[in-house]
């Protein structure tokens, strides 16, 4: 069967991982074709170090880069971090995939419209 292949890669693995080492699966999962649906989308600096890590790997015949949408991220309004002040941010689902392969349609606050090629 001929087609792309989507992960859905859980929290759970992702938090199980240091920064650097998520950033090298992600890198390595979509140069081999693949997109990336992360329940937990990343931090802004881990976002900066992917787009960073990304940009030195393009190779016109073989890499093209990346794609990436998420959802905004939300502050968190529990209980917790309102009694204590602290200004946490979730992140939230993230796509990310092969540039060629991955364009964005349309994104808001609650959908990401994406169309994926099979070129």
């Amino acid at each position: 069967m001929q087609g792309i292949q989507m992960d859905l890669v859980s929290e759970d693995r992702l938090a199980k991982m240091p920064p650097v080492e998520k950033i090298r699966f992600i890198i390595d999962e979509v140069k081999s074709g693949k997109i990336l649906v992360l329940e937990k989308g990343l931090t802004p600096e881990e976002e900066a170090t992917l787009i960073e890590m990304t940009m030195t790997q393009i190779q016109p015949d073989d890499f093209a880069g990346i794609e990436m949408e998420s959802y905004p991220s939300q502050p968190d309004s529990s209980l917790i971090g309102k009694l204590f002040k602290k200004n946490v941010v979730r992140t939230r689902l993230t796509v990310i995939g092969p540039a060629n392969k991955l364009k964005t349609l349309k994104k808001d606050r609650d959908m990401i419209s994406a169309l994926v090629s099979n070129k």
